[in-house]
């Protein structure tokens, strides 16, 4: 039977937060294609409802310097930036060796526009962790960040370059561990592998299990040499919801909690793991998807929250404006709020309409 939670058990933690939070109004404009899943415009949408809620009024609002070819290469090679740089639909025909080399086609096309997105994906997560780094903040935020499949040299899953691994590499420069927790229905490949052997890092995926893409994040892979036990992985059953969700999830952070002891932490909010998503089979409702920001805020550690999947663009957009609220003092997250976007949400969440957008 599908478990909701109720509204007394979704308490928003009171203590004031310093938010700071990334928006480049170009993100909207850029189209991976006709009838492909991935819609940057859903980050327009939920700003816009972030600015028509007035979330706005208890935030800093920034536009972020986008990410330079050098800043890229901290984590990615020089060849690939190069390519995702240079490549377009037009010239596309120059590039065919590079196509195959760096993983770029159907799942991962060539758009006009990609190297200038990925660089205000990237742009937004390293200078909102530059923020936590210099105390700037408490929180920081970047929708158009969490594109966490990407890997050093090759584009996945939609992903072309992962703007998380950038920013939590910025964290480590002032931070000597770092948690890092994905909640998208699919596994945070790119993240884990980047710092599979390194224990400044921990990593923590909960995602679908079984063969789904992409096709990692075994309970045993928990990393390797130095590493070793700072990946954690929790593959989930389709269909769970949001008392099944919530009594796997926060038992499981407190405990990293008190061993790992991070002082920042990277949280990945990707939106497919919402009931009725297009490609997601879970069960959450947008509660219960907020339930995971609420408890990670209430730690009180510096944190960075992220977009990420999520391909029913209207619930995504709703559900990160909903739980932008829940980062704001409870006082700001207002009934008519909540019941608002409750109401078009309920009981289930239908994808139907998005394939006019």
């Amino acid at each position: 039977m599908y478990q909701e939670l109720p509204f007394d058990e979704l308490k928003v933690d009171p203590r004031k937060r310093r938010v700071a939070y990334f928006y480049d109004q170009d993100v909207g404009n850029y189209f991976y294609g006709t009838g492909h899943c991935m819609k940057p415009h859903r980050i327009r949408m939920a700003h816009s409802l972030i600015m028509n809620y007035e979330l706005y009024k208890k935030m800093e609002i920034y536009r972020a310097q986008p990410a330079t070819n050098l800043e890229l290469t901290q984590f990615h090679t020089d060849e690939y930036i190069d390519f995702i740089d240079r490549v377009t639909p037009d010239n596309l025909h120059l590039f065919e060796r590079e196509q195959v080399i760096f993983n770029v086609g159907d799942d991962c096309p060539v758009f006009d526009g990609l190297g200038e997105f990925c660089k205000i994906s990237c742009g937004g997560s390293m200078e909102g962790a530059a923020r936590l780094n210099r105390g700037q903040a408490d929180i920081a935020i970047n929708y158009a960040g969490g594109l966490h499949h990407a890997k050093k040299s090759e584009a996945s899953g939609f992903c072309y370059t992962n703007d998380i691994v950038l920013g939590i590499i910025e964290l480590l420069r002032y931070h000597p561990r770092v948690l890092y927790i994905d909640t998208d229905v699919h596994h945070g490949d790119g993240v884990e592998e980047a710092f599979y052997t390194n224990d400044r890092v921990m990593t923590c995926s909960f995602h679908k299990f079984g063969e789904f893409f992409p096709g990692t994040g075994n309970l045993t892979d928990i990393g390797i040499g130095k590493g070793k036990y700072h990946a954690i992985n929790i593959p989930l059953r389709d269909g769970i919801d949001d008392a099944s969700y919530k009594s796997i999830f926060e038992p499981i952070i407190t405990k990293i909690m008190e061993w790992y002891q991070p002082s920042a932490i990277v949280l990945q909010c990707g939106g497919d793991s919402l009931s009725g998503d297009r490609l997601g089979p879970f069960n959450l409702s947008m509660r219960g998807h907020a339930n995971c920001v609420n408890f990670v805020r209430s730690l009180g550690v510096p944190m960075m929250v992220l977009g990420g999947g999520g391909y029913t663009i209207r619930n995504v957009a709703r559900t990160w404006a909903f739980e932008t609220g829940f980062v704001m003092e409870k006082s700001y997250l207002k009934n008519y709020l909540i019941m608002d976007i409750m109401n078009i949400m309920l009981p289930h969440m239908n994808w139907m309409y998005d394939q006019l957008i």
